[in-house]
């Protein structure tokens, strides 16, 4: 038997596992801020597990960042660096972040749920034979079962949550965390932590991948994950074009278009604008929803919104409901009447 079969054939004391880590991705020498989410989730857990707050950081001159993330609450930071680093590569991030789990032993470990945590975060959890949830939006320490992860994510389509514990005697728990699901960490500027740089060595591993180039997406609109202000259409839009005076308004206010699951469902518009469990979860000052019923899955892709102004004919809608401001009548004929004096204040002036 090998070394890494032995390994990964005997069950992990979980007595021997201390620490909450998050891992802190980073895109072309950015950090991404969903770890900033990840820190002030981890900061409760380890609150509750009195344990420390660790941070993981994987890629190329990534020790730059490692205040950042001390300022946000990490007590450690690990940080993975090597030139051949640069670009994630699925295989060879997910053996490094594996041997410093085996190595360092820590109790729980979140990953944002993008592209890349989704990616290579069940195939640590898999090299580290222990489980992993996928897509959390909540996250809490079940003391009555020693301290355990209690991991809730949607279920069935988003009609059903599902709350799942790892199995006993296996570590770290871990989970990817939907983005925009939790507020960010407040920083404390020249706040003291640990920064630890890992070696690195290379020679002896053959990834079968490798990354050969970027291309990035060519598009003119704003990521609803990042965007400050949103218009949503729903299936009261009517159709595809029915989108085009929520693109105009959303142009007028700097914001981006967003849709309900039952408009992409009908091929109005595409999924990268679907709001809701089943979509994106996003947090903009600003959340104008023309058309919307507002179903319980939608909800929970935009409640926590500073401000939510509801469209529609129907009064009863539970969105119009919820709602900051309700406005009763015709999207068509709404939305087109606050652009125009929008437009009559300056807004959307170059």
């Amino acid at each position: 038997m090998s070394n890494e079969q032995s390994i990964l054939s005997i069950p992990i004391s979980p007595e021997t596992h201390k620490d909450v880590w998050v891992y802190a991705e980073v895109r072309h020498d950015n950090l991404i801020p969903t770890v900033f989410e990840l820190l002030f989730l981890g900061k409760k857990l380890a609150a509750d597990l009195n344990e420390k707050l660790c941070a993981v950081i994987i890629g190329k001159n990534v020790s730059q960042h490692a205040q950042t993330l001390i300022d946000h609450g990490a007590d450690k930071v690990y940080a993975i660096e090597h030139d051949h680093l640069e670009q994630f590569v699925d295989e060879t991030y997910a053996k490094l972040l594996t041997d410093l789990l085996l190595k360092e032993k820590p109790n729980k470990l979140l990953l944002p749920a993008s592209t890349i945590g989704r990616s290579f975060g069940s195939r640590v959890a898999v090299q580290a034979n222990t489980g992993i949830t996928a897509d959390a939006t909540e996250l809490s320490i079940n003391k009555e079962k020693g301290g355990l992860l209690n991991a809730t994510r949607p279920s069935f389509g988003g009609t059903l949550m599902a709350t799942i514990l790892c199995v006993r005697g296996h570590r770290p728990e871990t989970a990817t965390v939907r983005p925009m699901t939790f507020p960010r960490a407040t920083p404390e500027p020249g706040r003291k932590g640990d920064v630890v740089k890992v070696p690195v060595d290379l020679s002896g591993f053959k990834p079968r991948e490798r990354h050969i180039r970027f291309e990035p997406e060519v598009s003119q609109e704003i990521d609803i994950s990042q965007a400050t202000i949103i218009i949503s259409g729903g299936y009261g839009v009517g159709g595809a074009n029915g989108f085009n005076a929520l693109h105009d308004l959303a142009k007028t206010l700097g914001g981006a278009v967003g849709a309900s699951r039952r408009a992409v469902d009908s091929g109005w518009i595409s999924y990268r604008h679907q709001i809701g469990l089943t979509g994106r979860v996003v947090r903009p000052k600003l959340y104008i929803a023309a058309g919307i019923s507002g179903q319980i899955q939608h909800l929970a892709g935009m409640n926590s919104a500073e401000t939510i102004v509801c469209i529609n004919k129907d009064p009863e809608a539970p969105l119009m409901k919820l709602a900051t401001l309700s406005v009763q009548g015709d999207l068509f004929e709404i939305l087109p009447a606050i652009n125009k004096e929008l437009q009559k204040c300056g807004f959307g002036a170059k």
